[in-house]
């Protein structure tokens, strides 16, 4: 009756857990990260799929290619499945374990060692362990485990946040060069015909060599810069490919179509809404959710590690049957059992235990400070994409108006070129300057989607 007794008294005791219990950290309040921000407190809704309000087929399609395909991904899944795999195992190392067993011997004694006599041992039977867990060691582990498969789950969140965010910052650069391409083709056919203008009169003796090679040396100058674009083109199909996880003849989208390019004109989107966002939305960030994972984990290791400090205690055991001879072997005679409880005290080990403690206690030290450093990260990510979208909305319509300005002034200075009343040169430059602006506004145009991007980028993608 007494080792029964025994055996009830380790489960209570089991129920003892050591090292500190987590809470989660204070790291800036909410309504703090709201002020800085100047947050309205609105619960703006934003969807996984926020990149669908741009109305592009072909960008839609590369992102959920890359989402279901890109590699970086499936390692992300594949890491989360280890993860969990891991949480499963440490879930019951502690947890009594029973082995089926079955052994036979034979030993032949030497001749010269006196009266012998050859031997054979038969045994099967059931051998059982279990390493009481009365300090916690095992929650702890299980804690500390199943705080890192969920930092591996938001860590995938994270990567699907980042990776929607680059295929679309990517896509549309790309957008961004190809209008910049058509820009270029359509100035190099306009410098052109100022050209073949001058060349006339260059040949009819009304103009001298110097406006003839001033109008030759902007064609050559522009057509300098098609080359340039076609390779900033391709080379952007390429890392869409390599997000996309295929090569790149296979992307899933024609990306190259010039039918519809969105950077031909500026997107209209509501900036009031940079503000409607929650107190919490900082807070509720993939990564800033695995950095506050990680740090769970850790104060778990801190548990683990004192729980070493104390008296371990075990038991073993066996159940089954033993004979010197087969034919025997499962006789009632032949039936066995023992059991053998342990316990083992540390007691001198230089101090080992103790500054185990310590190092997990500065190894969760150093977590915090990571974890406030995401936070205060994601808080300046945000702040730096909300003043982008608003700043580059106020540069973009100063720009339109630049273009126009200089659609208007060139008009007026062909027409006084044509009719000899200003100089080549004069005319020369405002068609430079035009180029200049136009591109100018295609690379703005351009930037306002990518500020968009990195706005909801910074908020956690939707994956909040």
């Amino acid at each position: 009756m007494l080792k029964y007794r025994h055996i009830v008294l380790c489960f209570a005791l089991s129920a003892c857990t050591v090292g500190p219990d987590y809470q989660e950290p204070a790291v800036f309040e909410n309504a703090q990260i709201a002020q800085a921000l100047k947050l309205t407190g609105r619960d703006l809704s934003i969807s996984e799929q926020w990149y669908r309000q741009f109305n592009d087929d072909c960008l839609n399609t590369l992102i959920a290619a890359s989402l279901n395909n890109s590699p970086t991904i499936k390692s992300g899944i594949e890491k989360l499945r280890q993860a969990r795999t891991i949480a499963a195992i440490n879930r019951v190392e502690y947890l009594p374990m029973l082995n089926a067993d079955a052994q036979y011997n034979y030993s032949k004694a030497s001749k010269n060692i006196g009266l012998s006599a050859d031997t054979n041992y038969f045994q099967i039977g059931l051998d059982a362990s279990w390493e009481v867990d009365i300090w916690g060691a095992g929650r702890r582990k299980s804690e500390q485990s199943l705080a890192e498969f969920e930092q591996a789950f938001f860590n995938l969140r994270n990567i699907k946040v980042m990776l929607t965010a680059e295929v679309a910052n990517n896509y549309f650069i790309l957008k961004t060069a190809q209008e910049q391409l058509r820009i270029a083709k359509n100035n190099l056919k306009l410098q052109q015909d100022i050209f073949q203008t001058v060349q006339e009169k260059y040949t009819s003796g009304l103009t001298d060599s110097a406006d003839y090679n001033q109008a030759r040396y902007a064609v050559e100058t522009t057509k300098a810069l098609i080359p340039t674009l076609e390779y900033q083109i391709e080379a952007y199909k390429n890392a869409l490919a390599v997000l996309a996880g295929v090569l790149p003849d296979n992307l899933p989208a024609n990306i190259l179509d010039t039918g519809r390019n969105p950077v031909n004109k500026a997107y209209q989107y509501d900036t009031a809404n940079l503000y409607n966002l929650p107190a919490d939305i900082i807070r509720t960030r993939p990564d800033v959710r695995a950095a506050e994972r990680a740090l769970a984990a850790q104060n778990a290791a801190i548990g683990q590690a004192v729980a070493e400090l104390y008296p371990n205690f075990s038991i073993s055991g066996l159940l089954g049957f033993q004979s010197s001879a087969g034919s025997k072997l499962f006789n009632s005679e032949s039936k066995a059992y023992g059991y053998t409880p342990a316990v083992t005290l540390p007691l001198f080990n230089w101090e080992k235990l103790q500054n185990n403690v310590r190092l997990q206690k500065e190894i969760k030290a150093e977590t915090f400070e990571t974890y406030r450093q995401t936070v205060l990260q994601a808080v300046e990510e945000l702040k730096n994409a909300m003043t982008a979208v608003q700043t580059e909305y106020n540069r973009n319509r100063a720009q339109r108006n630049a273009v126009y300005n200089m659609q208007q002034v060139l008009i007026s200075m062909r027409d006084k070129y044509e009719n000899g009343l200003i100089e080549f040169s004069d005319l020369l430059k405002t068609e430079q300057d035009l180029l200049e602006a136009q591109t100018t506004l295609a690379s703005s145009n351009g930037a306002i989607y990518q500020n968009i991007i990195a706005f909801y980028k910074a908020t956690g993608g939707g994956y909040n």
